[in-house]
């Protein structure tokens, strides 16, 4: 077969697949343009997700009649003052972004410069269609309506509306987080979704992910080899159940490079749950000869010349940062919590023993000068706390019996052939999975109504997930309906889990299925579903036990399936046998 040109319109729907994958994309690339045109309040509105329509206005410098045209043909770009490529330093350059929407869409531009006219141009899968004077305020309007309607091989593939229109509004909140100098809105189907008006960008990153991250992050600031990192990075106890909320900017681009995250990943590598992720919005400002941009079509990725480098800056800057935190922690504990806080009673019997016990000590026996009496040492020696006797013979249980509990996180109990130490949150954990497991397949788990309905605040796609899947969170006990566009109301939780956080569970099953929610089947979905709110409902660390929900606790394990390790892969239990206590002792 000989070799031929392709017609200018297959070149640009080739050129389409690189760029315009879903409304998503063609929102990012309309948007970029616009902050590069210098825009000070970029609107944007879509229909149906972005499917059937995307407009986005800007109050940038705008474009005459001839720019127009120029702005509609490949690889024509105001972005590039020369031919040295690798010094951009604007969102895109590429240059076919507007003429490859065009052949896929309708695609309208409507500009006017400052003190200029207005002018037009519609074109429709490639054909121009409309050219003519417009009427607007100086910028620039550009609407795209039914995107790929003439292409059902590209639109098979695109999700549900609800789907993308999440993803439309995950590339908007990136690229406003990068310009917090910009105003942003956002509407869909004609309703007001988003608003955040030029501040900060502390406050911006707030704004766009979660309000408590103010208080509960710390800010970054370091320098190395002339590569500056900045940007708010979320205390490790202020996590998220997926990697979702990290974003990740290189000179003002939004990307999704595994190097970064990967650098993310290995600063919290020691102070987070494998299953858990951080908060962060980190600012990477790189010269311009010390980084590719152009490695990938849309721009997500880039190339470093020293990876290294930048790793370690990146690993060191946050743990600099956390470390300065000191004790600081998530959440702090409510008055009501804090009122729960009261003075321990001693028993008459106990404080009498402790009084017989003081008076073993020499008080105020005669002594050489210099000499130091008990008495006298700035140490209390008697004791402060309470032990559980043990009695003897030991029952024959594989777990062992509850002796005590350490640091109100670990239970300590003795068996027959050693000393058995456990985890109390994993090992509840796991057993609550297991007995959700169990009732989901005997016919639903049992609910038990809030006293009073909780209202739990979410972002609005966060809300469409969890609507999407209300029946199959009702098989799971878990009651809820929707309460506006943000804000999903909690009515009933299962009974297993007693008082759990009613919050956090809600937005760790919002994050799970953003995470897996498409992509796996119902049983998997139900699996994720229920270790998140297994994970809520255990006995968390620092929660202090009897000795009778020690042993309670000790003989569930023993006829419960894979109890030996928690959700999340960690064993939920170890054994020192008598022969291995005998070593730590010398005695063997």
């Amino acid at each position: 077969m000989s070799i031929r040109r392709l017609p200018p319109h297959l070149v640009n729907r080739i050129a389409a697949g690189e760029v315009v994958e879903r409304p998503a994309s063609a929102l990012k690339e309309l948007v970029e343009n616009a902050i590069d045109a210098g825009a000070t309040r970029i609107s944007v509105a879509l229909a149906g997700g972005g499917i059937d329509g995307i407009e986005v206005v800007d109050d940038g410098c705008g474009m005459g009649r001839d720019d127009i045209a120029l702005a509609l043909e490949r690889h024509a770009t105001s972005k590039l003052p020369d031919e040295a490529i690798e010094n951009v330093s604007t969102m895109g350059f590429r240059g076919e972004a507007l003429p490859s929407i065009a052949s896929v869409a309708r695609l309208t531009i409507e500009s006017r410069v400052a003190g200029g006219e207005g002018w037009s141009r519609t074109v429709d899968n490639g054909d121009v269609v409309a050219d003519g004077p417009a009427a607007l305020p100086a910028g620039t309007r550009v609407r795209v309506e039914g995107l790929f309607a003439r292409v059902p091989a590209r639109a098979k593939f695109l999700r549900s509306p609800r789907s993308e229109y999440a993803a439309c509004v995950d590339v908007l909140k990136r690229l406003a987080m990068a310009r917090p100098d910009i105003a942003f809105t956002l509407d869909h189907d004609g309703r007001r979704t988003l608003s955040v008006a030029s501040e900060e960008q502390a406050a911006r990153v707030a704004a766009l992910t979660d309000r408590l991250l103010v208080d509960n992050s710390v800010a970054i600031d370091a320098v190395r080899e002339g590569v500056r990192l900045g940007g708010v990075a979320g205390l490790p106890t202020f996590n998220r159940g997926v990697a979702d909320h990290q974003y990740l900017f290189v000179n003002g681009r939004p990307v999704k490079d595994r190097l970064l995250i990967g650098a993310v990943r290995g600063a919290y590598a020691d102070m987070l749950a494998r299953d858990r992720h951080a908060v962060v919005a980190l600012f990477l400002y790189v010269p311009f000869d010390q980084v590719d941009v152009n490695v990938h079509p849309a721009k997500t990725e880039v190339r470093f010349r020293d990876p290294a480098m930048v790793r370690g800056l990146i690993v060191g800057g946050l743990r600099a940062a956390l470390d300065g935190a000191g004790h600081r922690s998530q959440p702090r504990p409510s008055a009501a919590s804090l009122g729960m806080w009261t003075t321990s009673h001693v028993a008459p019997a106990e404080a009498e023993a402790a009084r017989d016990y003081g008076a073993l000590w020499p008080q105020a026996a005669p002594a050489s000068a210099g000499a130091t009496h008990f008495a006298d040492a700035p140490y209390d020696y008697r004791p402060a706390a309470r032990a559980e006797p043990a009695t003897a013979p030991v029952p024959s249980f594989p777990m062992g019996v509850a002796r005590g509990q350490v640091a109100a996180t670990y239970i300590v109990a003795e068996a027959e052939d050693g000393l058995v130490i456990v985890d109390q949150h994993a090992a509840h954990e796991r057993l609550v999975l297991e007995r959700m497991r169990c009732a989901t397949a005997d016919g639903a788990v049992a609910s038990q109504p809030l006293l009073l309905p909780e209202v739990v605040e979410l972002d609005e796609t966060a809300c469409d997930r969890l609507e999407t899947r209300i029946p199959e969170l009702a098989d799971l006990g878990l009651d809820l309906e929707r309460f506006g566009p943000a804000a999903m109301l909690v009515r009933a939780m299962p009974a297993m889990l007693g008082q759990s956080d009613v919050r956090g569970l809600v937005t760790d099953l919002a994050d799970e299925l953003a995470a897996f929610g498409e992509a796996l089947s119902l049983k998997e979905r139900l699996d994720h579903v229920a270790a998140t709110m297994a994970c809520h409902g255990s006995v968390r660390a620092g929660r202090i036990l009897s000795v009778a929900e020690m042993n309670a606790l000790l003989r569930e394990m023993e006829v419960t399936p894979h109890s030996g390790q928690c959700n999340h892969g960690r064993p939920t239990w170890i054994k020192l046998a008598h022969g291995d206590i005998e070593k730590l002792f010398g005695r063997k």
